[in-house]
């Protein structure tokens, strides 16, 4: 049967394979099958070869030469980077978040999403709520741009995150320091949110590299 596409599938399936590794559902080394894709993902194979390009100019995806498409694994060095580049962005943008009044909406909401998870012992939906949470955090900038930026990053550290053994103990630490920076935000007190966020992100990436397989 010819898969009917509508415009921008492409686009969608870019962003439907972005959101199963920040989800955590594919793994560092997972083969990506175009004949397991392309009805899921509702593209032919043109327009998966498309997302996959793309994917993999993101470093998201690598393109093996006679072996295929696999989800890409970070090296300690790619990491690092990653984590210099959420110093630079979250920060800001938390430092010059609005405070009157403080929009904390969706902090809270990823704070709650990561405390319901740890009760409930679901480590990998802990490392997702992570993620929205900081996702929140660049979204008080009101930029699009820096929100699609943002969310390529996540993309990209949820690969580490999954490789992580421990995903308990690699988590667990960091459920109590978001809500100690949602807290500080919306006291109005954006510039000590961001220094709290900073030295979060840098034991956070401590932790990462330590966790390391």
């Amino acid at each position: 049967m010819t898969t009917v596409e509508q415009p921008g599938s492409a686009a969608r399936a870019v962003r439907r394979l972005r959101d199963s590794m920040i989800n955590g559902e594919l793994a560092p080394g997972t083969r990506l099958a175009e004949s397991s894709l392309t009805g899921p993902l509702e593209v032919s194979r043109n327009t998966l070869r498309e997302a996959f390009s793309t994917l993999i100019e993101e470093g998201l995806l690598v393109r093996l030469p006679h072996r295929g498409v696999f989800v890409a694994t970070l090296s300690p060095a790619q990491i690092a980077d990653i984590y210099r580049v959420r110093v630079l962005l979250e920060c800001s943008a938390l430092r010059q978040a609005p405070v009157r009044p403080p929009r904390a909406e969706g902090m809270h909401a990823a704070v709650d999403e990561a405390r319901r998870a740890a009760e409930a012992g679901e480590w990998r939906a802990v490392g997702t709520a992570n993620m929205h949470f900081h996702e929140r955090i660049v979204a008080l900038a009101g930029s699009p741009r820096l929100d699609a930026w943002m969310r390529q990053l996540t993309a990209e550290l949820r690969l580490a995150f999954v490789a992580a053994p421990d995903l308990e103990g690699l988590h667990r630490p960091f459920v109590t320091m978001n809500e100690e920076i949602t807290t500080a935000y919306e006291a109005g007190e954006a510039a000590r949110a961001a220094d709290l966020l900073r030295d979060y992100l840098l034991a956070s990436e401590r932790v990462v590299l330590g966790h390391l397989p």
